[in-house]
């Protein structure tokens, strides 16, 4: 993408809103801190240039079902204000769960900052590569294999230390990505310049509101776990939100990502057309991405730091036990009479880079112990 043409997308990106329910153009345009359901329990910090105000414990969308979302209340009565939801998590039931959640109460919405994504957007990619992958012959097909083995241990992000898997089957994706990586100089014309792309986000936001029963999120995450920062480069994603913003339906652009996570915030920070960010960052990964986050913060990029708390206990049975060596690690380095998860969470949180953590709330023993760790300041240990 040319300087100019990413200078016109950071041009239209400080556009305003078009919606009355959404709020003033000045406050959408990070020049101002916009606050919601502040509370003096709670400790908050500004989500980069989105000058979203949130909440240093934020709400994850994997334990909020259909049975299970009432006690959410209990969080936001003690200043929690920032919901996390994706498409993906329990195929709609999710958002469809936190949409009972505000309809409980009319003021709900005004107290919360709402996120979603644009899940299996990556999946989007990777089935037209494959389409083109399974009609070559074995012999080129075996090249791309290759190939996209190379790729991976020249830029070295599925190196133990770095590399972590947070949820089964996460690395058969990471693999698929850099096959299509590798396809890409002989097949990119074919696939990335695709209206398949454009035609899936919409199709996903517009599914996301009528789920949630709002007229808006505060922010789209696109793509929904970015594998590599190819991803990113889409002109598709920066357009086709602009022209949702355009019609009120979303405010600022961000990204999730598990693999890779310090290479596709560097890829973003360049690209300078994301707002926030949603990346893995904790005790076992942290000295890989430490440097990605200065470079975003720099551009005023906001930073959610994501599996912190999964670097030291999972709920994904088959990758239990999690390895005694990070339990050790975070107990070493972070003082205090605290369970693991906890000290988790207030490692990532003493990165003044970082806005929040997003935290499980399973239940109400969930939501005492984990916001318990907002404003917690510590001297943490070295090595």
């Amino acid at each position: 993408m040319s300087h100019t043409r990413r200078n016109f997308f950071r041009t239209t990106a400080a556009g305003g809103l078009a919606a009355a329910a959404a709020p003033s153009a000045a406050q959408a345009q990070g020049n101002e801190p916009e606050w919601r359901n502040k509370q003096s329990g709670m400790h908050y910090r500004r989500l980069g240039r989105t000058g979203l105000m949130i909440s240093e414990v934020v709400s994850g969308g994997d334990p909020i079902r259909s049975d299970n979302w009432e006690h959410l209340g209990m969080a936001v009565e003690r200043g929690m204000n920032y919901l996390d939801m994706a498409p993906q998590y329990g195929n709609g039931d999710c958002e469809k769960s936190y949409g009972k959640f505000l309809a409980g109460q009319s003021s709900r919405r005004e107290k919360v900052f709402l996120t979603t994504k644009v899940s299996r957007y990556t999946g989007v990619r990777n089935r037209m590569y494959k389409e083109i992958y399974d009609g070559l012959g074995p012999a080129k097909q075996a090249e791309y294999q290759r190939k996209s083995e190379e790729m991976l241990r020249e830029r070295g992000v599925a190196k133990p230390g770095y590399f972590f898997e947070y949820f089964p089957g996460q690395l058969r994706g990471f693999k698929a990505t850099y096959v299509s990586n590798a396809m890409m100089a002989d097949y990119g014309h074919k696939v990335e310049g695709s209206d398949a792309f454009r035609d899936f986000i919409v199709e996903s936001v517009e599914g996301s509101l009528k789920r949630v029963g709002t007229d808006y999120f505060d922010n789209l995450m696109c793509p929904h776990g970015a594998a590599s920062p190819e991803e990113l480069e889409h002109p598709q994603i920066i357009e086709t939100f602009q022209k949702l913003k355009k019609a009120g339906k979303v405010r600022n652009l961000g990204f999730t990502a598990h693999n890779d996570p310090g290479g596709v915030l560097e890829k973003a920070a360049e690209l300078g057309y994301f707002d926030l960010a949603m990346v893995a960052y904790n005790v076992a990964n942290g000295g890989y991405v430490e440097a990605a986050i200065r470079k975003a913060r720099a551009t005023d990029m906001g930073i959610v730091a994501m599996k912190a708390a999964m670097a030291v206990a999972t709920h994904h049975k088959a990758l239990q036990p999690t390895p005694q060596w990070r339990i050790d690690k975070v107990h070493r380095l972070v003082p205090g009479n605290m369970k693991a998860p906890l000290k988790a969470y207030t490692w990532s949180l003493q990165n003044p880079g970082i806005s929040a953590v997003i935290s499980n709330l399973w239940d109400e023993q969930f939501i005492e112990e984990n916001l318990s760790v907002a404003g917690k300041k510590v001297e943490l240990a070295s090595g």
